[in-house]
């Protein structure tokens, strides 16, 4: 029992709901590793092993659930009949998701943690915005934020209009870090640095084929005599749409600073938007 109690506070801190195939690498790394809790019966030695640790992991679930932990409560079903009694779908971390559910701060329960929600929407709603306090208060409502997101996985006008801060351009790379502990523009950049010379190299080595944008993009880039590198990544981005035939002036979108962004946007899922700023072309 103790080593099972031991194998099964180790798996969660990695993962909290592991499929087979890992639960069974534990248990054939259990016995490669002490090979005197071999089991003398069936073909591989770990069978028992593999379906004791499958258990002890869902009792360990179970006592962390009674004790308010946020990750798994947010998979606890319901009983009962009414509008909540529909298939149940495990809520499980998505792949980089450090942070999936985590626990609410320290003298933090959903009342308070709503109150500060609250002043976050008031607060947006003003002209002059104190941006310290947007970003303290997103940082203490994340648990929140994240219970909301995972469990009742809302609609994102839901979303906008409940987390507006959520939506402003820092926030959104604060919210990045917070969930997966990354840099989401240092990630896009350097992910753009390693890709870029092999997309342009399959851009020249298909041109004809993309038709007179994509020859007229690689001109320009041809005729750049400064700042290279930074037009070479620009016409890495401009040449996706081309190459994958989408439509480039639904991705590449512009306007000025006193734009409404509402229009602009609509109707884009994704999308690289450009702010001119007095004729000066900042994205």
């Amino acid at each position: 029992m103790e080593i099972l109690d031991k194998i099964a506070q180790a798996i969660f801190e990695i993962k909290s709901y592991p499929e087979k195939d890992e639960l069974e690498s534990v248990a054939a790394a259990l016995i490669q590793k002490y090979p005197c809790l071999k089991e003398p019966f069936g073909v591989t030695g770990y069978e028992g092993w593999k379906t004791s640790i499958k258990y002890k992991l869902g009792n360990y679930r179970s006592k962390l659930r009674q004790a308010g932990c946020n990750e798994v409560n947010v998979n606890k079903k319901r009983k009962g009949g009414g509008e909540d009694d529909s298939p149940f779908t495990l809520k499980k971390a998505k792949r980089g998701e450090v942070n999936h559910v985590p626990d609410y701060p320290q003298h933090h329960d959903d009342s308070t943690l709503e109150e500060e929600r609250v002043s976050l929407v008031d607060e947006m709603k003003k002209k002059n915005r104190n941006t310290t306090l947007i970003e303290q208060n997103m940082e203490l409502t994340f648990s929140l934020r994240r219970r909301e997101v995972v469990e009742c996985q809302p609609m994102v006008s839901e979303i906008q209009e409940r987390w507006p801060a959520l939506f402003c351009c820092e926030e959104i790379s604060k919210e990045f870090h917070r969930v997966t502990s990354k840099d989401l523009l240092g990630t896009f950049n350097a992910s753009l640095d390693k890709f870029g010379p092999g997309l342009l190299k399959i851009y020249r080595s298909k041109k004809g084929a993309f038709g007179q944008e994509m020859e007229d993009l690689l001109d320009q880039l041809d005729d750049q005599t400064s700042d290279i590198v930074s037009h070479r990544k620009t016409a890495a981005l401009r040449g996706l749409p081309i190459y994958l035939c989408e439509d480039a002036t639904t991705f590449f979108l512009k306007c000025l600073d006193t734009d409404i962004l509402a229009p602009v946007v609509q109707g884009a899922s994704v999308a690289i938007l450009s702010v001119l700023h007095d004729e000066a072309d900042n994205t």
